[in-house]
């Protein structure tokens, strides 16, 4: 099974050394010395790491036959894809392959259904579950354990407890007892990710 493991950013230097956007929380064992790649767009591989090191907070890679700037600059947002064993699970138990959590069923503490993952989206910052919801809108949840509590592999489900207004009708769900409760300005977010424009 393919995995994206990183995307080739810019050069950097001279000598065929590149910035990588790391999409792996393994980075030592995906994206270290000898390991061999595959590639999207496949014309760009498979390339084999040479050498890696951190340089001002961002991983630099240098790839066997890539000797100058040139060569670098030609690889830029090329996708980098590790083989991995679809058995294979990560070493620590609170983390996961994209693969495992695609297609999970999202649900609130209490069993509400949310969504379905259909997509997990890399940030700097963190990572995003993109869960369509049943009216076919989607909403986008911060993978965080403060908003997902619970990732039931067995049960295929991720139990999330989102704050008020990161899922749009959350107040109703929440206490449906007072009507101004949906006058809450702060499920406006919610609402602009399920535009279907």
């Amino acid at each position: 099974m393919q995995l994206v493991v990183g995307r080739v950013g810019r050069a950097h230097g001279i000598k065929g050394d590149v910035t990588v956007e790391v999409r792996t929380d393994e980075p030592e064992l995906r994206l270290g010395p000898g390991a061999v790649l595959a590639t999207d767009p496949a014309s760009a591989g498979p390339l084999t790491i040479e050498s890696g090191r951190v340089h001002s907070g961002r991983l630099l890679l240098r790839f066997e036959g890539v000797r100058d700037r040139t060569g670098a600059e030609a690889l830029r947002n090329v996708l980098l894809i590790a083989e991995i064993d679809p058995e294979e699970l990560p070493e620590d138990p609170d983390e996961f392959y994209d693969h495992q959590l695609m297609d999970l069923d999202v649900v609130l503490a209490d069993g509400t259904e949310i969504g379905r993952i259909t997509e997990i989206s890399h940030l700097p910052s963190q990572d995003l579950f993109i869960v369509e919801r049943p009216d076919g809108s989607e909403v986008m949840i911060p993978f965080v354990e403060e908003i997902v509590t619970e990732i039931d592999l067995e049960e295929q489900r991720a139990v999330i407890d989102p704050p008020p207004g990161l899922i749009d009708d959350r107040a109703e769900v929440a206490g449906g007892r007072s009507e101004s409760g949906g006058q809450d300005e702060s499920g406006g977010q919610g609402e602009s990710v399920g535009d279907d424009h």
